[in-house]
C-alpha cells in the first residue's frame, strides 16, 4: 500500500489487530507491512517506531471505554461500571496489560478515563490523595485480575506455534500442579468439586465478588 494511500488510522487499527492475534512480542513492522500489503518503510512516514505505535494503539483502546454521567447514577454504580468495563477491555486487548510492564503508557484517551476515574471518588466524597488512593486501587484490583487472562492468551499463542508439544506440556504442568495441590485439604476438597475442574480457573464470579469487596472497603472509609 503507498503511502499516499496508507493512513494513520488503518495502521493503527491494524496493528491493534495483530497485537490481539500476536501479543505484544508479534508486533513489528515487517509483520504489520504484511498485514497492509505495505512496505515496512511507508509506515514510518506515520510512527516514530514501535514504542511511539504500541502508544497510539493503547490509546486507542482506552477510547473504547465509556464514562458514566456522574449526575444520574451514584457513584458506587458509576465505579463499578468503570470497573467492569475497564475488566473488559483489557481482556479484549491482553496485550496491553504485558504494555503496562513494558513501557510508560499515556495519552488523551488514558488521561480522559483516569480524570473520570478520580470525579467518581470525588464525588463519593474522598478529597486529594485520598480520591487518588480510592481510584488506584480499584484500577490495580482490575489490572491484576487482567493479568490472569493476558497469561492465558499469551500461553495460547505459545502453545499454537508449539503444536502438540506445547499442548503436552500444559498438560503435565497441570496434572502435576493437581498432584501437589491433592495433598491439601482445602485444595483437595475444591479439585472434588465440578467448578475447579481446572485448578488454575478462578471461582466463578470471583472478580464481581473481590470488586464488590472492595467498594464495601471504601465506603466504610467515608463512614468512619
Amino acid at each position: 500500500m503507498p503511502r499516499d494511500v496508507l493512513t494513520r488510522d488503518q495502521l493503527i487499527r491494524t496493528a491493534i489487530e495483530l497485537l490481539d492475534a500476536e501479543g505484544l512480542e508479534g508486533l513489528n513492522m515487517r509483520a504489520l507491512g504484511r498485514r497492509l500489503d505495505s512496505a515496512a518503510t511507508a509506515m514510518y512516514w506515520h510512527v516514530k517506531n514501535k514504542d511511539n505505535l504500541v502508544l497510539l494503539a493503547t490509546d486507542q483502546v482506552w477510547g473504547e471505554l465509556k464514562l458514566p454521567d456522574l449526575g444520574s447514577v451514584d457513584w458506587r454504580t458509576a465505579a463499578t461500571a468503570m470497573a467492569i468495563d475497564l475488566y473488559e477491555m483489557l481482556t479484549r486487548h491482553p496485550w496491553l496489560v504485558q504494555a503496562f510492564a513494558a513501557h510508560v503508557l499515556y495519552g488523551e484517551g488514558k488521561a480522559r478515563h483516569d480524570d473520570h476515574s478520580l470525579a467518581v471518588y470525588e464525588t463519593a466524597g474522598f478529597t486529594g490523595a485520598q480520591a487518588d488512593q480510592a481510584a488506584s486501587a480499584v484500577f490495580t484490583y482490575v489490572l491484576g485480575n487482567a493479568a490472569g487472562a493476558a497469561a492465558t492468551a499469551s500461553l495460547t499463542r505459545k502453545l499454537a506455534r508449539n503444536d502438540a508439544t506445547g499442548e503436552e506440556q500444559l498438560q503435565d504442568a497441570m496434572t502435576r500442579a493437581r498432584e501437589i495441590a491433592a495433598r491439601f485439604p482445602r485444595l483437595s476438597t475444591r479439585l472434588e468439586t465440578s467448578a475447579a475442574a481446572d485448578y488454575a480457573a478462578a471461582p466463578d464470579n470471583a472478580f464481581e465478588f473481590g470488586l464488590q469487596a472492595l467498594l464495601d472497603g471504601l465506603e466504610r472509609r467515608l463512614a468512619a
